[in-house]
């Protein structure tokens, strides 16, 4: 069950000041150096979870989403897991200054909140497949999914839909000792999916593995948003798979004309390598490198270079990076767990989502 910590004005000052600090993942992935590049401008990121509550570092960058199931406000806008919020805020929290609350990798990019996985409770499969279908309709360049789980036909069918439909989907791995195997959607062909790894680099413990990971990212005492203005620390694929998310919309931003698929291959072939030569099951084809996803000159899909690792080049694989905690059957579990960090900050568990969808698979 989340903890909750109440924060005296004094006490959130503090925690909006030390917030930037506590964010290691930033300056891990050369984030500020990303963003002079590009901000995520023009960019809309669905995230369908626990809703998203406007905190003061993210709330300019809210849109008005949606409630799929019952206890929201009517617009995605209300957050009592934190979970969601603290997906958001990875994603494109602006922060309130230089130095002064959360930064998301994406600062300029809009989330779009769809409340679909119950405060402290597992999801449904084909509630997770209304959020995709909302996201598809309502103009997501972006899904990000940070949950796991069973599949259903009609997950299925939405989580292909939106493939179809030129959105990049980023989906968590999944978190062990619950999950054993790469849980839905990051399984699915043509979602990234997620892997994670520690402050050294190294795989996260956490992190399942197994042949779908295609990229990895940060997973490990991960600094968010909460609600009701506080923050969040985080340890899970769903982190990962945010932070994944919020690198797909920098890409968008800057090359707006860039197919779906060809940011998913961005994304892998720039990634740096780890462990074994090429793609393994740890890591996938290697930690996100934002700047050089945004700066390099990566072949498109398909063209054969000489300097292509053995085995071929980076593509994007069937489910693309996860992030929480394994799948029950019928339901998706959100995946990571958000633990107190002294006053000003929330705990919270993720829980469990749902199914599946495929399209145009981004080869390895």
């Amino acid at each position: 069950m989340p903890t909750n910590f109440s924060t005296q004005p004094s006490q959130a000052a503090d925690a909006a000041a030390r917030i930037r600090a506590e964010q290691w993942h930033l300056s891990y992935l050369q984030a500020t150096t990303a963003q002079q590049i590009s901000r995520g401008k023009g960019v809309v990121v669905a995230v369908p979870d626990t809703g998203v509550d406007p905190h003061p570092d993210l709330r300019s960058n809210l849109l008005a989403g949606t409630d799929i199931i019952a206890g929201g406000n009517g617009d995605g806008r209300r957050d009592r897991d934190s979970h969601g919020t603290s997906m958001a805020g990875l994603i494109a929290a602006h922060g309130r200054g230089r130095e002064l609350g959360a930064l998301g990798i994406a600062p300029e990019a809009k989330i779009l909140p769809i409340y679909d996985s119950p405060p402290h409770a597992y999801g449904e499969p084909n509630d997770l497949a209304e959020g995709i279908e909302y996201a598809i309709a309502n103009g997501a360049d972006v899904i990000s999914v940070a949950s796991v789980g069973g599949s259903s036909s009609r997950l299925r069918q939405a989580i292909r839909a939106a493939l179809n439909a030129n959105i990049v989907i980023v989906a968590g791995a999944g978190n062990l000792p619950r999950d054993q195997t790469i849980g839905y959607p990051a399984s699915e062909t043509g979602v990234i999916a997620v892997g994670g790894v520690d402050r050294a680099g190294r795989h996260a413990v956490v992190s399942v593995t197994g042949p779908e990971i295609d990229v990895v990212a940060p997973a490990v005492d991960i600094y968010s948003t909460s609600y009701d203005g506080k923050y969040s620390k985080g340890t899970g694929t769903s982190s990962a798979t945010a932070i994944v998310a919020g690198a797909a919309a920098l890409i968008r931003s800057k090359y707006p004309y860039l197919p779906a698929q060809e940011v998913a291959h961005r994304l892998t072939a720039t990634a740096v390598d780890k462990g074994p030569p090429g793609r393994d099951d740890e890591y996938g084809y290697g930690v996100i490198d934002l700047v050089a996803a945004l700066t390099a000159d990566v072949p498109p899909l398909g063209f054969e270079s000489a300097s292509a690792p053995a085995g071929g080049g980076p593509t994007t694989t069937a489910g693309a990076q996860p992030d929480d905690d394994g799948a029950a059957v019928g339901g998706l579990a959100t995946l990571g767990v958000l633990v107190a960090a002294g006053v000003g900050w929330a705990l919270v568990v993720r829980r469990r989502r749902r199914d599946d969808g495929p399209p145009p698979r981004i080869s390895r």
